[in-house]
C-alpha cells in the first residue's frame, strides 16, 4: 500500500494520542534533564561560571603537562599570577564567537567550529603577547596544549549536553508515543541530514534502522551509526528481518524512472513511504523531518533536469523591458518567476483576473522582485487598453501566455476560443510591431497539430499569422511561437482533477482506456520557453521535447495508488468517452512539416511555408465581423475552410468528421512510427498503443 506519512505524527500518517494526566506526572520523574527550564539569565550565568572552571582546569592542567608534574618556582608563580587574565580572554574571544547564547541540544558542526575558531584566536592573542610583554610570557607549550584542551573540554561538555538530551530530556515524549522503526532509501547528504533531524525530534517516535542505496561501496557501511543494508530492491526481505513498515526516499537527485521503480517496488510490498522534495526544490542543502512529503505525480513524470543556456538567456532578458500576458496562469506565473530572478529593467505583468494577478505580485514581492514588477489589470483583446501600456512601457520582449486552453469549454464557445487565441493574438502582435518590440513569442499547444478542437486550431491560425508578419517585418520584430504539451499541476488539468476526485472518494473519470498524452512540468517548460526566446531569429514554431507520452488510465491507477488505495477497489474508474475535439492522442508534427534540430537537444524547428500576410488579414477581419452572430457550427465551418488540417467536430453525427484529403487525414503514432513508446509510471497493462480501423481512422475504443 502507498499510505502516506505526514511528519506531525508518532508516526508519519498517525496523530499521536494527547499524554494522560498520569503520563504527566511521569514526565517529572524522568530524570536531571527533565526538570523544569531555567531562567535566561540564570542559565547565561550558569554557563560562563562553568566554562570559566573549565579553562581554569584545562590552564593548570597545562602546565603541569609541560613541565611533567613538576612546575618549577619560577612558572608556578606565573601560573598563580596571570590565570584571571588569560581566562578573561578566552572568555572574551567565546564571548563574540555566541558561544553563550546557543542552544546546547542543537550543537553541530557551525558550533565546533565556532568553538575552534575562538581557541584560535585566543592563543594567537597569547602568542602575541608573549613577545610584546616578556613578563607575561607564557611557554609557547603551555599556550598550545591548553587551547587545545580547551577547545576539546568544552566542545565535549556540549556533545555530551546533547547527547544527554536526546536520551534522556526527550524520554518524556517516548513515554506516550510508540517508536516505529523507519528506513531510508538514500544514504547521501539527504539522508544523513534526515537522521540527524529524526534524533532531534524524537517525539515523532520515528527510529531510523538501515539505511539502502544504489551505489554498492556504501553497503554494509555504516552513516550515523545507522548500516546500508543494500540496494533498495533488498528492502521486502529486510522489512521483515528488521521489522520496520515506513520508508522515506531520500534521493533528491534521483531520476524519475529510477523514483518510479522505487514506489512501484514499496507498492507491490505494501509498504509505506514519502519522500523528500526534488533538488531543484530544496532552498538549503540539507533535508529536514519537516520537508517530507508524499510521493507526487510529477515526482515520476517528472524527466532529468534541463540544461539551459542561461547566459544567453541572461543577455536578452537582464535590464530589459518585459511583459508577460496570462501573467496570472500556470504559465504566465511560472514564466514571471524565471524572467524576474535574470534582473529585467521591468516586468509587466498583465492579468484580467485580479485574485491571480495580486497573487503572483504578492509572491514576486515576498521573493525581493517588488522594485521591478508592475501589476497591469487588462484584457488583451482590449485593443485600446494594450496600446495604452505599449505607449506608456515600451516593452522590449513579450510573451504572450494569455488564451483560452480548455477544449470542451471552447468547442461550445468557438467565438471565444478565435476572438481570445486568434484575434486578440494578431492585435498583440501588430502593436508589437508598432511600437519596436524587439521578440514576442507567443504560447502555443500540440494540439495545434492537425487540430480536432475549436482550441488548437485557434492557435495554429495565430502560429500563421506569426510567421507570415515575420517574413514580412523579419528586420524589425522577431515574432517565434512554442508549442507543448499538457503541464502537469496547471489549473483544469487532469492530474488536478484526478486529486480532486481521489480525495471525495471517488470515482475517477477516463475519457477512453487507449487515450495517451504528452506531459511536462510547469518549471521544465517554462525554462524552454526562455531557451526558445533567446536562440528565436523570427518565424519560427518551435516544438519542446516532449519525452514518452502516458497513458492516462495507468496515470489514474498510479494516482489511486499514490493515495493509499487500490484502483477498481477501493475507488472505481469509469470510462466517460471522448468529448468533442478530444484525440486519442496528440500528434508531434503536421503530416507536411518537417523538424529540424536547433542548438538546444530539447527544442525542434517546425518548417511550415508561410501564408500570405494580406490574405490572413482579410481572411481574420471576415470571422472577426461574424463571431458575435454566427452559430458555434457556422463558425466551426469557417475555421475549417481556413485551416485545411482541421478536423471539426459537427453534431449532427456526433462524432469528428473525418476529411477525405491526405493533407488532413488524421494518422495516429503507430503510421508514423512502431508504435507509441508509453512511460512507465506504475503496475499494470503498458504500452497498449492506439487501435485503428481498416480505413485508416481513429478507433475511440468507447464502444
Amino acid at each position: 500500500m502507498g499510505t502516506i506519512l505526514i511528519p506531525d505524527g508518532p508516526i508519519l500518517g498517525q496523530r499521536r494520542k494527547p499524554p494522560t494526566p498520569e503520563q504527566k506526572d511521569l514526565h517529572s520523574a524522568v530524570g536531571p534533564f527533565g526538570a523544569r527550564p531555567i531562567g535566561k539569565l540564570a542559565r547565561r550565568v550558569g554557563l560562563i561560571l562553568l566554562f570559566a572552571v573549565v579553562l581554569g582546569l584545562c590552564y593548570w592542567a597545562a602546565y603541569q603537562i609541560r613541565f611533567d608534574f613538576d612546575v618549577p618556582q619560577e612558572y608556578q608563580v606565573q601560573l598563580e599570577n596571570y590565570w584571571h587574565w588569560v581566562i578573561l580572554l578566552q572568555m572574551s574571544c567565546l564571548f563574540i564567537a555566541g558561544q553563550f547564547s546557543g542552544i546546547y541540544r542543537y550543537f553541530s558542526i557551525p558550533d565546533m567550529q565556532r568553538l575552534a575558531y575562538a581557541m584560535f584566536v585566543s592563543g594567537t592573542a597569547l602568542y602575541v603577547i608573549r613577545f610584546v610583554d616578556l613578563a607575561f610570557s607564557l611557554p609557547r607549550g603551555v599556550i598550545l596544549v591548553q587551547c587545545m584542551m580547551s577547545f576539546l573540554a568544552l566542545g565535549g561538555i556540549r556533545t555530551v549536553w546533547r547527547l544527554a538530551y536526546e536520551r534522556y530530556y526527550s524520554s518524556k515524549d517516548r513515554v506516550y508515543s510508540q517508536e516505529r522503526a523507519v528506513a531510508i532509501v538514500g544514504a547521501g547528504d539527504a539522508g544523513a541530514s534526515l537522521v540527524g533531524d529524526l534524533r532531534a525530534h524524537p517525539r515523532l517516535g520515528l527510529q531510523p534502522v538501515a539505511f539502502f542505496d544504489d551505489d554498492p561501496q556504501k553497503w554494509h557501511a555504516y552513516v550515523h551509526g545507522i548500516r546500508v543494508a543494500g540496494p533498495p530492491e533488498s528492502i521486502p526481505v529486510a522489512g521483515r528481518k528488521l521489522g520496520f513498515e515506513e520508508v522515506i526516499i531520500a534521493m533528491p537527485s534521483a531520476a524519475p524512472k529510477r523514483l518510479a521503480e522505487i514506489v512501484n517496488l514499496l507498492q507491490r510490498s505494501r509498504i509505506k513511504y514519502v519522500t523528500v522534495p526534488g533538488i531543484d526544490q530544496l532552498t538549503a542543502g540539507s533535508v529536514s523531518i519537516s520537508q517530507v512529503r508524499p510521493v507526487r505525480i510529477e515526482d515520476l513524470l517528472g524527466r532529468d533536469p534541463t540544461n539551459l543556456q542561461l547566459d544567453k538567456i541572461q543577455d536578452v532578458l537582464r535590464g530589459r523591458v518585459v511583459m508577460v500576458t496570462g501573467a496570472g496562469g500556470s504559465i504566465g506565473s511560472e514564466l514571471c518567476r524565471q524572467i524576474a530572478a535574470f534582473g529585467p529593467a521591468r516586468l509587466l505583468l498583465v492579468e484580467q483576473c485580479e485574485v491571480q494577478l495580486f497573487q503572483i505580485e504578492q509572491e514576486l514581492i515576498r521573493f525581493g522582485h517588488g522594485g521591478s514588477i508592475e501589476a497591469l489589470i487588462a484584457d488583451v483583446t482590449d485593443q485600446p487598453r494594450m496600446k495604452g501600456i505599449l505607449t506608456q512601457h515600451r516593452p522590449a520582449i513579450v510573451f504572450h501566455a494569455a488564451a483560452h486552453k480548455h477544449v470542451f469549454m471552447m468547442e461550445l464557445q468557438p467565438g471565444e476560443a478565435l476572438k481570445n487565441n486568434t484575434l486578440a493574438t494578431v492585435t498583440l502582435a501588430d502593436l508589437a510591431l508598432e511600437y519596436g518590440v524587439e521578440r514576442f513569442l507567443m504560447i502555443s499547444t500540440d494540439k495545434a497539430v492537425n487540430p480536432t478542437s475549436v482550441m488548437g486550431a485557434s492557435k495554429r491560425l495565430a502560429e500563421l499569422y506569426l510567421q507570415a508578419l515575420s517574413q514580412q517585418h523579419s528586420h524589425r520584430t522577431r515574432f517565434v511561437a512554442v508549442r507543448f504539451g499538457n503541464v502537469l499541476g496547471s489549473s483544469g488539468s487532469v492530474v488536478t482533477i484526478f486529486e480532486r476526485q481521489i480525495a471525495e472518494g471517488g470515482p475517477v473519470t477516463v475519457t477512453d482506456p487507449e487515450v495517451v498524452r504528452y506531459f511536462m512540468t510547469v518549471p521544465e517548460a517554462v525554462g524552454l520557453v526562455l531557451q526558445s526566446c533567446a536562440q528565436g531569429t523570427g518565424g519560427e514554431v518551435f516544438i519542446l521535447d516532449l519525452g514518452k507520452p502516458v497513458k492516462i488510465l495507468e496515470l489514474a491507477r498510479q494516482m489511486i495508488r499514490l493515495s493509499g488505495f487500490e484502483p477498481d477497489r477501493d475507488i472505481k474508474i469509469e470510462f466517460v468517452g471522448l468529448r468533442p475535439g478530444e484525440k486519442l492522442f496528440e500528434e508531434l508534427k503536421h503530416l507536411q512539416a518537417n523538424c529540424t534540430d536547433t542548438a538546444h537537444p530539447r527544442i525542434k524547428r517546425l518548417i511550415t511555408p508561410p501564408k500570405p500576410l494580406e490574405k490572413l488579414r482579410a481572411e481574420f477581419a471576415r470571422v472577426g465581423g461574424e463571431i458575435q452572430t454566427a452559430t458555434p457550427e457556422s463558425l466551426r465551418s469557417m475555421l475549417a475552410a481556413l485551416l485545411p488540417e482541421y478536423t471539426p467536430y459537427l453534431p449532427q453525427n456526433s462524432r469528428t468528421v473525418e476529411k477525405g484529403s491526405p493533407k488532413s487525414e488524421v494518422r495516429s503514432p503507430r503510421e508514423t512510427r512502431n508504435g507509441p513508446e508509453l512511460i512507465e509510471i506504475g503496475e499494470g497493462e503498458q504500452g497498449k498503443t492506439v487501435g485503428l480501423l481498416e480505413d485508416g481512422k481513429t478507433s475511440s475504443g468507447a464502444n
